[in-house]
């Protein structure tokens, strides 16, 4: 397996890449998988400066998934990985897509569209598959517990605390609230370090 990690300029990044490496430095992962490829695609010409994205100021941790748009992730991440698969001989691209996931860029027609222009446009097949397109995160949760994951060192936050090094989520984003609630449906204990425990108890 080729893990692959696409970076856009966006304020968390360098806490998730900490997190990928720790997570994939893990006994239980390193064994599984390549070292990481790192890409990059720079959207900071297009997002603007003042895009909470860039800035590192999420919407908040009540607010619907609609607020965290980033309108063409999924083109730049597919379109960028594509190209390295065709390059390095992956006929398989697979993206981590939910399914509670509302964007116009996680859907089978758009996927399937995407499968097809980069076949053509790289003259070799591609294929495009999202396992998880019809699974809720807390069932990926429970995946994970099965498969050994070592699911305190992932990452999903939009503002993290401290160091990047530290993987502390802030406890105050939308991203924040998915994760704990996914870890309540999962009836697994939430083993998360959030800097602010006012929404997540204790």
């Amino acid at each position: 397996m080729q893990p692959i990690y696409v970076s856009v300029g966006l304020a968390w990044e360098r806490a998730e890449r900490e997190a990928v490496a720790r997570l994939l430095a893990d006994g239980a992962v390193r064994s599984r998988v390549r070292p990481l490829a790192t890409l990059a695609v720079d959207m900071t010409d297009v997002y603007p400066a003042a895009h909470w994205a860039v800035q590192g100021k999420p919407p908040a941790y009540h607010t619907p998934d609609e607020d965290v748009y980033l309108p063409g992730r999924n083109i730049v991440l597919l379109g960028k990985a594509g190209v390295f698969c065709a390059l390095a001989g992956i006929p398989r691209l697979v993206v981590g897509t939910l399914g509670h996931n509302p964007f116009p860029d996680a859907t089978p027609a758009f996927r399937s569209a995407m499968e097809t222009a980069l076949s053509l446009g790289l003259g070799q097949p591609l294929r495009i598959d999202a396992p998880f397109a019809e699974v809720s995160k807390a069932e990926v949760i429970r995946r994970g517990i099965a498969l050994g994951v070592p699911l305190h060192l992932t990452l999903s936050c939009m503002n993290p605390a401290g160091a990047p090094e530290s993987g502390i989520h802030c406890g105050l984003c939308s991203k924040c609230r998915e994760r704990h609630d996914a870890f309540l449906e999962a009836s697994i204990p939430d083993p998360t370090s959030y800097a602010d425990r006012k929404y997540v108890g204790g």
